[in-house]
């Protein structure tokens, strides 16, 4: 179905859309494979066509917004903030970047090192002697 049917089954605007579409709240466009138009002469290579059609959404595309819909629901956030959430899950330099700032503002513990953790071990096992 074209934009504006699937927009209305979704009840948002096809605008609402395109911009979740832009964040990549959605499934991503397979390409088209390109067609032959015209074969070779005069040692050029042949002339390509690729369709430049508009997106269509199906079963996937409506079950992906609707997800991200109740995701925003649920956790009371934006479509931009779920979009970056999906970043940070997706790209290692954005998780650590994330990380760090939770650990510098107090809402993430630093990870305990090897040392620390044999140390305390030590600790335990003298106390209880």
């Amino acid at each position: 179905m074209r934009i504006t049917e699937a927009a209305a089954k979704l009840g948002m605007s096809p605008r609402m859309l395109r911009y979740r579409e832009a964040l990549g709240l959605l499934p991503p466009v397979r390409d088209a494979a390109p067609r032959q138009i015209h074969g070779a002469s005069h040692g050029r290579p042949p002339a390509v066509h690729v369709s430049r059609s508009h997106r269509r959404f199906g079963d996937e595309e409506l079950a992906a917004v609707t997800q991200a819909m109740e995701l925003e629901k649920r956790f009371d956030v934006s479509p931009g903030e779920l979009a970056f959430a999906l970043r940070a899950l997706s790209e290692p330099a954005v998780a650590q970047a994330v990380r760090d700032l939770g650990v510098r503002i107090g809402r993430i513990q630093a990870p305990r090192r090897a040392l620390d953790f044999e140390k305390e071990k030590a600790l335990r096992l003298l106390r209880g002697r």
